[in-house]
């Protein structure tokens, strides 16, 4: 398994990075199909954010679905903590949820949403000056200055998945974000499955029809 470690606004001392490696090798105690790991440090500069200055963003990628965690602190070295402990659990609800794959399928697949069965589981603006831009690869992200504004944007490029709406909210789930961009494999639209509130989400469309 390859750990990749970068920084943003920081340097990586040997100590730090010797720590991070020995923190994370212990994904494949949960995750042996994990092929690589991605670590991401960035140090926030502002005085007023110190009690957040370093982040921690921990992304492994295997044969599975992408899982990802991130935290915050003053101290890089409990960040790391904090972030790793959040992997290892996302890590282990995905181990437990492949054991029974085959049967939540069939349990789940052509049928409506079922709500309650899925909380069980889941609980166990300034124009920007327009300029030639190279094309992104597949994982790999960009971070631009909004025109003359203090805006940054950071965009990335994933793959295009095709699944049913009950994995794009497990996925979710496991990748921590608000939301999850995804192709529903029973109509083939582009959607977003998106929190709402309480343990309520929601699910929005393109409709693509050429007319």
């Amino acid at each position: 398994m390859d750990i990749i470690i970068n920084a943003r606004n920081a340097e990586i001392h040997p100590n730090f990075r010797e720590y991070v490696e020995e923190k994370v090798a212990k994904v494949e105690q949960f995750y042996p199909r994990a092929r690589r790991v991605a670590v991401e440090l960035n140090h926030e500069r502002n005085p007023r954010q110190a009690d957040t200055a370093e982040r921690i963003e921990l992304t492994v990628y295997g044969k599975g679905p992408v899982i990802r965690a991130e935290a915050s602190s003053s101290d890089r070295y409990a960040a790391v903590d904090i972030a790793a402990g959040k992997l290892f659990e996302r890590l282990r609800r995905a181990r437990d949820r492949a054991k029974d794959h085959h049967r939540l399928h069939a349990e789940v697949e052509g049928q409506p949403l079922d709500i309650d069965a899925l909380k069980s589981d889941l609980r166990n603006d300034a124009k920007p000056v327009e300029k030639e831009k190279p094309a992104l690869k597949i994982g790999e992200a960009r971070e631009e200055q909004l025109g003359d504004s203090p805006v940054i944007v950071r965009e990335k490029l994933h793959e295009a998945d095709r699944m049913s709406v009950s994995d794009a909210l497990y996925q979710m789930e496991l990748v921590g974000h608000p939301f999850f961009l995804f192709i529903d494999s029973q109509t083939d639209q582009p959607c977003v499955v998106y929190h709402r509130h309480g343990w309520t989400y929601g699910v929005l469309r393109l409709n693509i029809e050429v007319k």
